[in-house]
């Protein structure tokens, strides 16, 4: 299955490690490259982006309403083997998900979880949206049977984007928003979640958003200890860090973890 990557590499020496952005549902490699991909090149990481099957530029939107949380999983790890030296990998929302998924299957430099799906699933997510955003949750409902365009994207816009977001970046945004497997939202239910167990050796950042109306802080809590991680919440912000307005606090807070995470421990020690 052909898969879209979008890479941007550094000018200069490149960083040991590379870096593996996942994307969220309904989404594809598109939404990394506005800030993210170009922003870590130039500090001398290797950053690439994949679209899973059925998202963006990728094969398999025929076959997206079979498709299933593990076909993502496949998706990523067949990116990841091509990419030497193993990559750490970045995951937003559903991606998340997947990247957690991996970790359970192969040893990888480290990981970042931005706004992710927690280990326990959506369903206590979903319940929150059910009574607290009932507008959102019509919208959700329409845009999985049918894509986001045809929900209005209303409730939308302001569950991804904080009210002084840029409109050209939300402009820019909504339209490109597809379709998502219905498989994949029970999976994320409870049909296919990864071991909720500590996972001590492995570096990890969580990260999430005040104002995430998808993924609460009690989530982002209980992902963070469940792998002994550094946690960091972002004030203000909505569920799609990537592309808010102060996107590039986000970004040096994960420059600062990875440079920190990924050093020789001969260097750390001055050695």
């Amino acid at each position: 299955m052909n898969l879209e990557v979008i890479s941007r590499m550094p000018k200069g020496a490149a960083k040991p490690a590379s870096l593996l952005f996942v994307h969220g549902a309904f989404a594809g490699a598109w939404v990394w490259d506005v800030h993210f991909l170009p922003w870590f090149a130039e500090r001398g990481y290797a950053a690439h982006a994949l679209s899973l099957r059925g998202h963006g530029a990728s094969a398999g939107i025929e076959r997206l309403t079979r498709t299933r949380l593990r076909d993502y999983v496949t998706d990523v790890e067949r990116v990841m083997a091509e990419l030497p030296p193993p990559p750490v990998l970045i995951g937003h929302s559903l991606g998340g998900m997947v990247v957690q998924k991996i970790l359970h299957r192969q040893p990888v430099p480290g990981a970042v979880l931005m706004g992710s799906a927690p280990p326990h699933g959506m369903i206590g997510s979903f319940g929150g949206i059910a009574f607290g955003n009932p507008e959102l949750l019509r919208e959700l409902v329409i845009a999985q049977a049918m894509g986001p365009a045809a929900s209005g994207t209303r409730a939308l816009r302001r569950a991804l984007f904080s009210d002084d977001a840029v409109e050209a970046t939300v402009n820019h945004t909504l339209p490109r928003l597809g379709p998502e497997s219905p498989l994949v939202a029970l999976d994320l239910f409870g049909l296919d979640l990864p071991p909720s167990t500590p996972m001590l050796d492995l570096p990890v950042l969580v990260i999430g958003a005040e104002n995430d109306a998808f993924v609460f802080e009690g989530a982002v809590k209980a992902t963070a200890d469940t792998y002994r991680a550094e946690m960091e919440m972002f004030p203000g912000m909505a569920h799609a860090m990537m592309l808010e307005r102060e996107w590039e606090a986000v970004a040096e807070r994960m420059l600062t973890w990875l440079d920190g995470a990924l050093a020789d421990p001969a260097e750390q020690t001055g050695t």
